[in-house]
């Protein structure tokens, strides 16, 4: 089974795309970690408590107010834009607030994460799309055997596009979620440095109509990759398929070194 990694930075259109990946004609299954990421801090769960436990004495809003259906206020949800307030910056304690969420949270989430691929591969889908919006940063482009990066051009287009989608975002708020994210430029470069095949970018600069072109453009590289009846052939032998997937896993590591070294060089000719 491919595991697709895709990425892009904040409304740059992944979600559009993810959408797009899993209905017809393509019709692949998707593992949305920003859904996973909800269901692991969802009232009494491990993920939660340690939220509540670090970020509450110093978040007043860190809770949403109590429901009627829970008047004593012992399942109230985490409040999301406040929490985003914590984390979501460029000044080193958000950047240390960010880095603890991440801590309480990544680890639940590749848990589950796991538990789906496995789902997939016994059922025996020919490929599912990982959707994290921090797939390099993460170390999630691991597993991946190709990555997607949705990508726009212009920044301008980028910021307004989120203040569309969530007005109550203030500019600076606004520029702080993308900012948090990375930059897109950065993630489409260090896709194109895994090759071809296994690093492909999907620009969504125009309408959606463009953007559906972009998608199909994109699975017909992929589909020449891996094919559906390599899948099978993976599946039904099982040897093949452990080997198939250190072979991924060998690949990718050592293409995440070379990316690591070029970094470097980078940076000492500054």
């Amino acid at each position: 089974m491919l595991i697709i990694g895709l990425t892009g930075s904040i409304a740059t259109g992944k979600t559009t795309v993810s959408t797009l990946l899993s209905t017809h004609p393509y019709s692949i299954p998707i593992i949305d970690t920003d859904l996973l990421a909800r269901k692991v801090v969802e009232p009494g769960t491990p993920g939660y408590k340690a939220i509540v436990s670090y970020f509450g004495p110093n978040t007043p809003d860190l809770l949403l107010p109590p429901s009627p259906d829970d008047p004593n206020g012992t399942k109230r949800p985490l409040n999301r834009p406040a929490l985003g307030r914590r984390v979501f910056g460029t000044t080193e304690e958000r950047k240390r607030d960010r880095m603890i969420l991440n801590k309480i949270v990544h680890p639940a989430v590749r848990w589950e994460v796991y538990k789906s691929l496995l789902y997939y591969y016994i059922r025996g889908y020919w490929a599912v799309v990982l959707d994290v919006p921090l797939l390099f940063e993460s170390g999630m482009d691991l597993i991946c055997g190709t990555v997607i990066v949705v990508g726009v051009s212009d920044p301008a287009v980028q910021m307004g596009r989120l203040r569309a989608r969530d007005p109550h975002l203030s500019a600076e708020d606004a520029e702080n979620r993308v900012l948090s994210q990375g930059d897109v430029k950065g993630k489409v470069e260090r896709a194109e440095f895994r090759g071809r095949k296994r690093g492909v970018i999907v620009w969504n600069d125009g309408d959606k109509r463009d953007l559906e072109k972009e998608v199909g453009r994109a699975v017909e590289v992929i589909s020449g990759m891996s094919p559906r009846w390599w899948a099978w052939i993976v599946l039904l032998v099982p040897p093949l398929g452990v080997g198939v997937g250190v072979w991924n896993l060998a690949v990718n590591f050592w293409g995440q070194k070379r990316w690591e070294q070029k970094e470097r060089e980078k940076k000492a000719k500054l």
